[in-house]
Order: structure tokens, then C-alpha cells, then sequence
């Protein structure tokens, strides 16, 4: 078992936790949560489904879905393992639903422009639109992928149920385009972790490898996690910046094992092989 530091680095440790009750909203940052099986407690609990086409909407498309990635969702409880809490959703406008109204479907359909359902289960063999901007004006320009490949059955994952990211990363990032604004907001990760004193996209080296947070979480470090779009949008007081994605993102391209091959990739994603509460300030080790 080896510590993520070296000599003339503080030891790495927890930075912030985040949650996203409902997927493609703005978040929750959090001071700990409880790791399930399944993830962060709470995370992609619900999502939206496109009753036209049967897909959960993504901010990932943006051109259908303008505007989506600005909602902002709140538990109106804490959530539990032995039931689901309601979440209030707020619009762009200031309005605020809630997810128990009578009307809230007909309400987020009026707001999108398209006939929605606020679901907590996604669909079978559930897919979700992807927009490729080098490709815009083909008829290749959005794809259909595929929701949760190695995550539980039913949940709203893009890929895996959790996903860490390090200020390494945000920093080299950085470096390469300082003009950019590289926040945490624009990543979305789970678990962002302080690694004062690292250098580069650390988190490469991670992939294969088992961590360990305080006395009893563990995670598998899958895969690195691919980017898109979804960076470069705007959201609060980011504004859009494509070159996020070509002057930082892009210069990270690592072997991704679930699609075999090279892509723009920052951050990790991981399975959890040992449930447990982590907080900001836990220290981690790496389990050769």
C-alpha cells in the first residue's frame, strides 16, 4: 500500500464531495456522504426521459436541450438507503418545483418545449443523446449512447457510479490555457481529491488500482473518464468556452479500456468494492 505523495508533497486528501440528485442539473457540494454499492447516496437519483424518443436527457446534447445544464436540483431531505427523498428543482426563471407536485411533469414539459417524465429508474437498454461539435451540420452530428456500462441496472450513470477527479488535473489543465476557467463545476466529479504537490493528470497512473479512503471505503479506479461537450457549456457564472475542451481537456489522452482506445480524457471513474462514509479531509492510499 503506497500514500499518493512523495516527499515534497502534503499527503492527498479529500477535497469536496458532490452530488446531482437529478442528472444534467447543477449539484450539491457536500462536507461527506455515505458510498454505496450503488455509488454516493442520492447521485443521479432521478432523470429525465424523453417521451418522444424513450432517452434520458442529457446536457450532452445541447442543442435540443438549451439551457438544461443552468436547472439546479436540492434533496428537500436527506436521502436514505431505505427510501427515496423528494428534490426541489429550480429553473432558470426562479421558479421552483417540486418533485411530488401533481403537475410537475406537465410543468418541466411546458419549460423544455418537449413532453417529459421525471423518472428514478431509467428505461430498459436506456440510451442518451451525445452532440459531437466537430461534426455539426452531418448527419452523424449526435449519436445514441448507451446509460450506465458499468454501473447498476436501471440507474442514470453515463458510464460507472462514481467519478473522481484531482487538482493535478485541473491544474495542468490550467497551465495549458490559462485563460480558461477551470472550476470544479465544470467537471462534475464525485470525489475530488487535493493532490498538493503532484503534478499532471495523476490520475492516469490510478486505473487498475484499488484506493482506500479513511477506515473502510475502497474503490477499483476503472477507467479514465472521456469528455465531451458538457465542459465547455455554460452554467452559473461560467460562461461557454470551447476552449476547455480543445486547449485543456485535449491535452490528456489516455488508453480508455471500455472503448479501447486513446481519448480526451480528465478525471477516473471507479467501482466500489467496500462501502463506507468519506469526507472532506480524509487522507487516501493507493492498494498496489
Amino acid at each position: 500500500m503506497t500514500l499518493i505523495n512523495n516527499e515534497s508533497a502534503t499527503p492527498a486528501k479529500v477535497a469536496t464531495l458532490w452530488r446531482y440528485p437529478v442528472k444534467s442539473m447543477m449539484g450539491e457540494e457536500l462536507n461527506g456522504a455515505e458510498i454505496t454499492d450503488g455509488g454516493l447516496l442520492g447521485d443521479r437519483a432521478y432523470a429525465l426521459v424523453d417521451v418522444e424518443t424513450g432517452n434520458v436527457i442529457s446536457a450532452k446534447n445541447p442543442k435540443k436541450w438549451p439551457n438544461f445544464f443552468t436547472y439546479r436540483a436540492a434533496f428537500a431531505a436527506l436521502p436514505a438507503q431505505n427510501g427515496l427523498q423528494p428534490v426541489w428543482i429550480t429553473l432558470l426563471d426562479g421558479t421552483v418545483l417540486h418533485s411530488d407536485q401533481s403537475d410537475i411533469n406537465e410543468k418541466l414539459s411546458q419549460y423544455l418545449g418537449h413532453k417529459v417524465v421525471l423518472q428514478t429508474q431509467s428505461p430498459k437498454d436506456a440510451k442518451l443523446e451525445q452532440f459531437w461539435p466537430e461534426y455539426e451540420g452531418e448527419a452523424n452530428e449526435v449519436s445514441n449512447e448507451a446509460v450506465a456500462g458499468d454501473a447498476p441496472l436501471g440507474t442514470f450513470f453515463d458510464y460507472a457510479a462514481l467519478h473522481l477527479l484531482t487538482t493535478s488535473s485541473m491544474e495542468a489543465m490550467q497551465h495549458h490555457y490559462p485563460e480558461g476557467r477551470f472550476e470544479v463545476r465544470r467537471f462534475r466529479p464525485n470525489i475530488m481529491i487535493d493532490t498538493a504537490g503532484m503534478k499532471g493528470f495523476v490520475e492516469n497512473d490510478w486505473v487498475g488500482k484499488t484506493i482506500k479512503f479513511g477506515d473502510t471505503l475502497r474503490l477499483q479506479v476503472t477507467d479514465p473518464c472521456p469528455r465531451c461537450v458538457m465542459p465547455t457549456l455554460a452554467q452559473g457564472d461560467l460562461p461557454q468556452d470551447n476552449g476547455i475542451f480543445k486547449n485543456g481537456i485535449a491535452k490528456n489522452k489516455p488508453m480508455v479500456p471500455f472503448a479501447g482506445k486513446e481519448l480526451p480524457s480528465v478525471g477516473v471513474y471507479a467501482r466500489v468494492l467496500t462501502p463506507g462514509w468519506v469526507k472532506r479531509g480524509d487522507s487516501l492510499s493507493i492498494e498496489d
